[in-house]
């Protein structure tokens, strides 16, 4: 399958992230690629997981806690990614020769969208269901792994959805909750299953943690420390995260 085009979108927007994928290659650490790219560890892992998340496939495979802070190897897909990133240098370089003045990049800079939303899950929509002035819009995400939004109508309509439109699944940190194995999730929600691969903890406030998915996504939820101990959640431990279809926004390609 092709290259979504919002990760496209990306390469250009962002490429001293995609650039991070060539540090990997030659470093095989995610300690050392981040400091060949100027990035701090936890922007070097933030880069990795959205690029993971909105590739159809993972463009790093790693493993945490390897020589250096943490292997890691670019998947056959990363390195895919990589060459395509290398061609588009080229393009970018002729695009820069060409243009009139440098209001045409800035004005191209303001038409792509940036987002707060710490979460950005690549998916496809498989069905749209009306409900009243709403419609519920049911996303594939990578592997088959499925979740439920709820937008107006009108939004469905302004980013001309139908089934097949891929778009990018946007969850604030804060709109997951986590619940231990063992909890029922409430009626309605998307409830997802992962496991706990990092919690970073912060000086006051939420811990940020993050879980892969079985799909090879990653979430990332705040959750106090108080809250992680009476679930007894630790890095490598299994775990549950909810979330409502109301807090699932969805964007597409310009």
């Amino acid at each position: 399958m092709s290259l979504p085009t919002l990760l496209s979108q990306h390469i250009v927007r962002r490429p001293q992230r995609i650039a991070l994928l060539q540090h990997i290659a030659e470093q095989g650490s995610i300690t050392r690629a981040a400091k060949s790219a100027g990035l701090s560890y936890k922007a070097a892992w933030d880069a990795i997981d959205e690029l993971n998340n909105l590739a159809q496939k993972p463009l790093v495979e790693r493993s945490v806690g390897g020589k250096g802070g943490g292997g890691a190897r670019l998947s056959s897909e990363g390195e895919r990614v990589l060459r395509l990133y290398q061609k588009l240098q080229v393009v970018q370089a002729q695009v820069l020769e060409t243009a009139e003045e440098a209001s045409d990049l800035n004005l191209l800079g303001r038409l792509m969208l940036r987002t707060s939303a710490r979460n950005q899950l690549h998916g496809k929509v498989v069905a749209i269901t009306a409900q009243g002035r709403n419609d519920r819009i049911r996303l594939e995400l990578a592997a088959g792994l499925v979740i439920d939004t709820q937008i107006t109508h009108d939004s469905t309509l302004r980013l001309e959805l139908q089934t097949g439109t891929e778009v990018v699944a946007l969850i604030k940190a804060g709109w997951l909750e986590l619940l231990g194995m063992d909890q029922q999730s409430t009626p309605g929600t998307n409830c997802l299953q992962g496991r706990i691969e990092a919690i970073i903890d912060a000086e006051d406030g939420p811990s940020e943690v993050r879980i892969s998915l079985p799909n090879g996504q990653t979430l990332c939820a705040l959750a106090e420390p108080l809250h992680l101990r009476t679930l007894v959640l630790d890095v490598g431990k299994p775990v549950q995260v909810q979330f409502a279809p109301s807090n699932v926004l969805l964007g597409t390609p310009l």
